[in-house]
C-alpha cells in the first residue's frame, strides 16, 4: 500500500506515545483527531482535532468514527470497545494493524492464547481467575512466587509479585483497581527467573519483508517500565530465535505497523511474555538511539513508505520522570540541570495533572556504552521535579 498524503487518523488514546506519534504523522501533513476519556491529553495538544469519549461506549465511537470520517483508526490504548472496530473494519476503514490483532492483543488472555495454545510457542504457565476464591486456587496450583495481573491494564499497572499465601489478596485488589475495560478478570502467571526482559520492535510492512530493531533491555517495577536501554546484552542465537517468535505472533496477527513483543531472557532461552499492537513505552529511548525512532517506523510501515535502513546511532538510554503527589498545577524544575549533560535529552508529556507515581516525562541520553547512557539517563531524570 502506497498511500498519497495528507491521510486522516483518528487516534483512540491520546498519552505521551500518541503524541510522539501525532508530531511524527503531522510533519508529513497528516490530518489527526485525537480521542481520549479527559480533555486536554497529551496528543490532544498537537493534533488538529481532538474528541472526549469513553472509548469503551460504542455509540460513542460510532458518532466519533461519523463525524470525522478517517482514513485509519489506530488504537493507543487497550481501553476500547474492539468490536466497533471490527464493524469499522468491515466498511473500509483501515484499523492498524488490524481489528483482529487489536482485538487479540487487548486482553492478555487472548494474545497469551493465540502464543500458547495455537501457535505452540513457550511462555510462563499461567491460568485465569474471575473470583479471590478462583485466585487462590491458582496460585496454589501455579505455586510461589507468581505474577498475578489484570487481564486488561495500562503501562503495567496493577501487575504484583505474589510471595505467599496471605499476599493473594493484596494482589487481587489490586489487580482489579487497575483493571481497565469491563473485566474482573485476572491472569496469574509462573514467576520466571530471567536473566532480563528485552523489547523487540517488530515492523510489520504492506508488501515488504518484517524487520526489527535493535533489541532493547528494560527494567519494570510493578509492572511499569522504569528504564530501557539499546542495545540489550542477549546471545546472538537467542536473538534470533525471538525474532522468529516475534514474526510468527505477528504473522497470525496480520496488518502492518510496529509491534512491541516483550520476552523474558534467561541463559539459555526466549520466553515469549506479552505483545502490544502498537509503539511501545520502553521504546521511547529509540527517539535518541535510532535514525528512525519507533514512531517514524510506525508510520512509515502505515503508509506504505520505505524503511530503506534502520540504524543505532549510538548505546543510549531512556528513564522516566515520575510524580511524587497530587497536583493541577504542573510546573518542573531542574530542566536545565538534566540538559547541561552531554548528549542528553528531555520529553515532558504536559499531562495536566499529577498523582504519585505518574509519569510524567522521560530522560534520554547516549554513551560511550549502555552502564554510562544509563547512568546519565537515570541521573538527568532525577534531577527533573514536578512541583
Amino acid at each position: 500500500m502506497i498511500s498519497t498524503l495528507p491521510q486522516k487518523f483518528l487516534l483512540l488514546g491520546s498519552g505521551e506515545l500518541g503524541k510522539e506519534f501525532v508530531i511524527t504523522a503531522k510533519r508529513l501533513g497528516n490530518y489527526i483527531v485525537a480521542v481520549d476519556r479527559y480533555a486536554n491529553a497529551p496528543a490532544m495538544q498537537v493534533a488538529d482535532e481532538y474528541e472526549v469519549i469513553s472509548m469503551l461506549n460504542g455509540e460513542d465511537l460510532e458518532a466519533v468514527v461519523q463525524k470525522h470520517q478517517p482514513d485509519f483508526i489506530i488504537p493507543e490504548i487497550e481501553a476500547i470497545r474492539t468490536e466497533k472496530l471490527l464493524e469499522f473494519e468491515q466498511r473500509g476503514i483501515t484499523v492498524i494493524p488490524t481489528a483482529k490483532a487489536t482485538n487479540f492483543t487487548m486482553n492478555r488472555d487472548r494474545i497469551r492464547e493465540l502464543a500458547h495454545t495455537q501457535l505452540g510457542i513457550r511462555t510462563a504457565k499461567y491460568a485465569y481467575a474471575a473470583s479471590l476464591d478462583e485466585l487462590v486456587k491458582a496460585s496454589q496450583d501455579i505455586g510461589f512466587p507468581n505474577v498475578v495481573k489484570p487481564i486488561m491494564s495500562s503501562s503495567g499497572k496493577g501487575q504484583s509479585v505474589v510471595y505467599q499465601p496471605d499476599e493473594v489478596k493484596i494482589a487481587w485488589d489490586y489487580a482489579i483497581k487497575n483493571s481497565r475495560g469491563d473485566s474482573q478478570k485476572v491472569i496469574i502467571e509462573e514467576f520466571i527467573q530471567f536473566e532480563t526482559e528485552i523489547t523487540l520492535l517488530t515492523i510489520k510492512q504492506w508488501n515488504t519483508p518484517t524487520i526489527f530493531c535493535p533489541a532493547i533491555g528494560h527494567r519494570q517495577e510493578n509492572g511499569d517500565y522504569q528504564e530501557s536501554w539499546q542495545p540489550a546484552t542477549i546471545l546472538n542465537e537467542l536473538l534470533v530465535k525471538a525474532q522468529a517468535i516475534a514474526q510468527k505472533v505477528t504473522d497470525a496477527l496480520g496488518g502492518t505497523g510496529i509491534f512491541g513483543v516483550e520476552f523474558f531472557v534467561t541463559q539459555d532461552e526466549v520466553i515469549f511474555s506479552e505483545l502490544s499492537p502498537r509503539p511501545h513505552d520502553t521504546g521511547m529511548v529509540t527517539l535518541i538511539s535510532q535514525n528512525l525512532n519507533e514512531f517514524e517506523l510506525h508510520l512509515r510501515a502505515i503508509l506504505g513508505l520505505p524503511i530503506p535502513q534502520i540504524e543505532l546511532l549510538a548505546p543510549s538510554a531512556s528513564a522516566v520522570i515520575l510524580a511524587n503527589e497530587y497536583t493541577d498545577k504542573i510546573s518542573y524544575v531542574g530542566v536545565a540541570d538534566a540538559l547541561a549533560e552531554k548528549d542528553v535529552d528531555l520529553r515532558l508529556f504536559g499531562k495536566p495533572d499529577a498523582r504519585p507515581g505518574r509519569r510524567m516525562g522521560v530522560a534520554l541520553a547516549k554513551g560511550k556504552n549502555v552502564e554510562e547512557a544509563r547512568e546519565k539517563a537515570l541521573k538527568a531524570a532525577n534531577q527533573v521535579k514536578i512541583v
